[in-house]
């Protein structure tokens, strides 16, 4: 299949289905550098690529959008705090092994968060200040 039509596949796919895929897709890099890369290196860059669960997100986006409508119970509202802890520990997580992988590969981590897509991390510590979790 050519990669206009891995394209055109993908444009039918609905939001959820198109997470799922490009997901698998993003895996795909890790384990084809896996053959070439030291182990160590592979598993850094597996962590630093992997992306929150989808059913996590969805609930986090689903409680998000109740908070922002005011219409969140309180209940909810703790669920939101959790998953909010549990998304920044994912984001945490992820930023320790960008900074092993910079120490090992002898690169800044500046140059590190940018070749790992870092803008997924800006937006988790956007949300998190948003709840009052983290102040800088």
């Amino acid at each position: 299949m050519s990669l206009d039509e891995l394209i055109t596949a993908a444009t039918k796919l609905n939001e959820t289905e198109l997470d799922e895929f490009v997901q698998q897709i993003v895996a795909l890099r890790p384990q084809r550098k896996a053959n070439v890369l030291p182990s160590v290196e592979a598993q850094l860059l597996d962590q630093i690529n992997q992306n929150v669960l989808i059913d996590l997100q969805a609930q986090y986006d689903l409680l998000r959008a109740k908070r922002e409508a005011e219409t969140l119970a309180e209940e909810e509202h703790e669920q939101l705090i959790e998953l909010s802890k549990r998304i920044e520990q994912f984001g945490a997580d992820r930023l320790e092994a960008s900074i092993k992988l910079a120490l090992l590969l002898q690169i800044s981590l500046k140059k590190q968060q940018a070749n790992s897509q870092s803008q997924a991390l800006d937006e988790m510590v956007t949300e998190t200040e948003a709840l009052g979790l983290y102040e800088p």
